[in-house]
C-alpha cells in the first residue's frame, strides 16, 4: 500500500490529537438540505460538505460556476480554455459523468450529452444564493449520476418583509470583458417575487498553448445571457411558487490542437418548475408536489476555411421532465432516539434526446426516450446526547435497464470535551446508461447497446474535525481530515471491435482531504485545503486520466476595516495523467502522459462605499501561469475586472 495511505489513520486522528478542552462554539450552526432532504445542522450530517454562500461568491470574485468550484476539497476542475468553454468536474477520482447537478433540488444534467455529464463552464452566478457540494454517493436520495457527489445550485429568494429590493452589478476590464446584472425582489402580504437578468461579453483568450507551433493566437469570445423569474405565495404552512430560468451562451471554439477561425457554438437551456407544499398535523408533516422541465439545445457550426476543408453542423436536443412527491415528517422522540426525522417520496423522470453530429460517413445520431420511476425513504435521529445516525434507501425502476437499489448509512459522534466530531458513512450509487450509450449510432459500423447495465459503486469514508482554542478564541484553529475509498464497477466502454459498448471496466480511488482554517485575529480568516487522490483503472492497471494526485488550495478573508475585504486565493494542481496529449508540433501522442503542475493566483478586493454600494476589483491568474488543466488547452492569462455592486 502507498505510504500516503498507510498514514491515513494518523491524518484522521490528527485533529483529535491536537485538541484540548475548549468551550463549544456559541454561533448557530449552518443548516443543510441537500445531504439528507431534511433541513439539518451541518455538524450532524455524516458527509463531507462544502457550502459557498452569496457573500463567498462576491468577495472571492467568482464569475462562473467553474471558478466557484475550483477550490472545493476533493474536486478537480478541468476547463478547456476561458469563460464559457467546456468544463468538467472530477470528484474524489470518479468520472466527470458521475457528478449530479441540481437546480433548487431538481436534476439538470444534460440528457443530450453522450455520457449524461454536466458542463460547468456555462453557468453565471448572479441569480445563485448558495452552492451546496456533498461529496460521496448520493443515489439513495437523488438517483442516477450521484456516484462522486451532488452539487445543488440554490437560487436567490425574495427578502422577507421588503416590498421592493433592487440589486445589480456592473463591471468591465481586460480581454474586452463587460459584465452586468440587474434584479428586483420583494414580499408583500403573502406574495413574493424575484426577477434577475444577467449578461457577460468577452473577447476571451487563446486556449491553444504557445508551445504548439501551429498556434495563431486567436482568441475565443463569449456572449452569455441568463434570466430568472419567480413568483409565489405563502400563507401559514402552505406555499406555492413557479419559476422560469433561461440561459444562453454564444461562443467561439478551437479544434485541438489548432486554432480554427470560424468554429462557433450556441448552448441554450430552459428550466421551469411549479411547486406546492403544505404542512399537516400542526406542521409535523410537510408534503409537497413539484413538476419541472429542463430543455437543452446545443449547436456547433464550423464551415470550411483556409486551415481546414472540413465542416461541422452538430445539433443536440435533450429534454428532462420531472414529477416529484416529497415528504418530511418530524417524529420527535422515539424510544432512545430524539429529534427523529423521516423523509420519503416518489420521483418520475422522462428523458428524450434528438442528436445529429459528426462528419459524413462518421455521422452520430440518437433519437430515443426513456422513463424512470423511483421510491425513496430516509430516516435520521440522535441516540443519546452525542450520536447522530442516518440511513437512506432508494429503488429506481427503469423502462429499459435493470434499475438499481441504492443505500447510504452514516453516523456522527460529537466529542464536546475536545471540541471535535467524528463521522463515518458508507453507501452505494449508480449511473444509468445514457440514451446515446443505449440507442446511439455512428454511421453503419457502431450501434449502442440497449442491454447495458448501470455503472455502480460502493464507497465509504471516515473523517474528523476539531476546533482548537488558540488566539483567545475557542475556534482559533479548525483542523479536519477525511479518508475516502470508492470502488466503481460495470463501467461502460467500447467493445473490442469498437462496434458497440459493454460493461467491461472497473476503477478504484482512495485519498485524503485535509483542511485547516486559522483565525489569528478578528480581521483575518485563512484556509488551506489539500486533497491527495490515487485513482486507477483496475483493468488496465493504469492511472485514470485527469485525476492529479495532489490539489492544494489556499485562501483568506482579510477585513482590516468594516468597509474593506481582501480575498487572495491560490490553487496548485500537481502533475496530471492524460490520454489525449499533443507534442509541441501538434502531433498526437499516444499512451498515458503527464501534464505539468500549475499554480494560479487570484485576488479580489471589495470596498463598501455606502451601505448600498460596493466597489471591487477582481484579478485572475495574476502570475500569468501558462498551465494546461487539460493537455492542449491553456488556462487564461492575466486579467483584471473592476466594477460595483448595489442593493437598494
Amino acid at each position: 500500500m502507498n505510504s500516503t495511505f498507510r498514514a491515513a489513520p494518523l491524518a484522521l486522528a490528527l485533529p483529535l490529537l491536537l485538541s484540548t478542552t475548549a468551550l463549544a462554539q456559541p454561533t448557530l450552526p449552518e443548516t443543510i438540505v441537500t445531504a439528507t432532504r431534511i433541513p439539518t445542522e451541518a455538524e450532524r450530517v455524516p458527509a463531507a460538505i462544502t457550502v459557498l454562500t452569496r457573500a463567498d461568491i462576491e468577495e472571492r470574485g467568482y464569475q462562473s460556476l467553474a471558478e466557484a468550484l475550483a477550490t472545493v476539497p476533493g474536486m478537480n476542475m478541468v476547463q478547456g480554455g476561458g469563460l464559457g468553454q467546456q468544463a468538467s468536474v472530477f470528484i474524489r477520482g470518479t468520472a466527470s459523468r458521475h457528478v449530479l447537478v441540481l437546480l433548487d433540488g431538481v436534476p439538470v444534467n444534460d440528457a443530450s450529452e453522450p455520457n449524461g455529464a454536466f458542463n460547468f463552464g456555462n453557468e453565471l452566478l448572479a441569480d445563485i444564493e448558495r452552492i451546496e457540494v456533498v461529496r460521496g454517493p448520493g443515489s439513495s436520495l437523488y438517483g442516477s449520476g450521484a456516484i462522486g457527489g451532488v452539487i445543488n445550485l440554490v437560487t436567490r429568494r425574495a427578502p422577507a418583509g421588503v416590498p421592493v429590493q433592487v440589486f445589480g452589478d456592473l463591471a468591465g476590464g481586460s480581454q474586452g470583458t463587460a459584465r452586468g446584472a440587474l434584479g428586483a425582489a420583494g414580499s408583500l402580504g403573502g406574495w413574493n417575487y424575484l426577477v434577475v437578468g444577467q449578461g457577460l461579453t468577452t473577447q476571451g483568450s487563446d486556449a491553444t498553448p504557445r508551445r504548439i507551433t501551429g498556434d495563431t493566437k486567436e482568441t475565443e469570445s463569449l456572449r452569455a445571457g441568463a434570466g430568472t423569474a419567480r413568483f409565489g405565495w405563502a400563507g401559514g404552512t402552505t406555499s406555492i411558487e413557479g419559476m422560469l430560468r433561461w440561459r444562453e451562451n454564444r461562443l467561439e471554439l478551437d479544434n485541438v490542437p489548432n486554432d480554427d477561425p470560424n468554429y462557433d457554438g450556441n448552448d441554450r437551456r430552459w428550466f421551469g418548475q411549479l411547486r406546492a407544499e403544505t404542512g399537516l398535523f400542526d406542521g409535523a408533516w410537510t408534503t409537497g408536489l413539484r413538476a419541472a422541465v429542463t430543455e437543452d439545445r446545443r449547436r456547433y457550426l464550423n464551415l470550411p476555411d483556409g486551415r481546414s476543408s472540413g465542416s461541422t453542423d452538430d445539433l443536440y436536443r435533450g429534454t428532462r421532465q420531472t414529477l416529484d412527491w416529497g415528504n418530511r415528517v418530524r417524529l420527535g422522540d422515539a424510544g432512545p432516539f430524539s429529534a427523529v426525522g423521516l423523509a420519503f417520496g416518489m420521483t418520475h423522470e422522462h428523458e428524450s434526446v434528438e442528436a445529429n453530429s459528426g462528419s459524413p460517413g462518421f455521422r452520430t445520431t440518437t433519437d430515443a426516450s426513456a422513463s424512470t420511476t423511483a421510491v425513496h425513504a430516509g430516516i435520521q435521529g440522535r441516540l443519546g446526547p452525542r450520536l447522530d445516525l442516518s440511513a437512506g434507501l432508494r429503488q429506481d425502476v427503469a423502462d429499459d435497464y435493470d434499475g438499481f437499489l441504492s443505500w447510504r448509512a452514516g453516523a456522527v459522534l460529537a466529542l464536546p470535551e475536545v471540541s471535535s466530531r467524528v463521522r463515518a458513512s458508507a453507501g452505494t450509487a449508480f449511473k444509468a446508461p445514457s440514451l446515446y450509450q443505449r440507442f446511439g449510432r455512428i454511421g453503419s459500423f457502431f450501434q449502442g447497446n440497449p442491454n447495458l447495465e448501470a455503472e455502480d459503486s460502493f464507497a465509504w469514508e471516515v473523517g474528523a474535525e476539531t476546533d482548537l482554542p488558540l488566539f483567545g478564541r475557542s475556534d482559533g484553529v479548525t483542523a479536519s481530515a477525511t479518508y475516502f475509498n470508492t470502488r466503481t464497477n460495470n463501467l461502460i466502454n467500447f467493445n473490442r471491435s469498437f462496434s458497440s459498448l459493454e460493461n467491461i471496466e472497473e476503477a478504484s480511488s482512495q485519498g485524503v482531504e485535509l483542511g485547516l482554517v486559522v483565525r489569528p485575529v478578528r480581521w483575518l480568516d485563512a484556509r488551506l485545503g489539500w486533497t491527495i487522490t490515487e485513482a486507477r483503472d483496475e483493468v488496465a492497471d493504469a492511472p485514470l486520466a485527469r485525476r492529479p494526485r495532489n490539489v492544494i488550495s489556499a485562501g483568506a478573508r482579510i477585513a482590516p476595516t468594516d468597509r474593506l475585504v481582501i480575498s487572495p486565493e491560490v490553487l496548485f494542481t500537481g502533475p496530471s495523467p492524460d490520454t489525449a496529449s499533443y507534442a509541441d508540433s501538434g502531433a498526437f501522442v499516444s499512451g498515458v502522459n503527464y501534464n505539468k503542475s500549475g499554480t494560479v493566483l487570484n485576488l479580489t478586493a471589495s470596498y463598501r462605499v455606502t451601505s448600498a454600494i460596493t466597489a471591487y476589483a477582481e484579478g485572475r491568474n495574476l502570475g500569468n501561469s501558462r498551465w494546461e488543466p487539460a493537455n492542449g488547452f491553456v488556462t487564461p492569462g492575466r486579467s483584471l475586472l473592476v466594477g460595483t455592486r448595489f442593493v437598494f
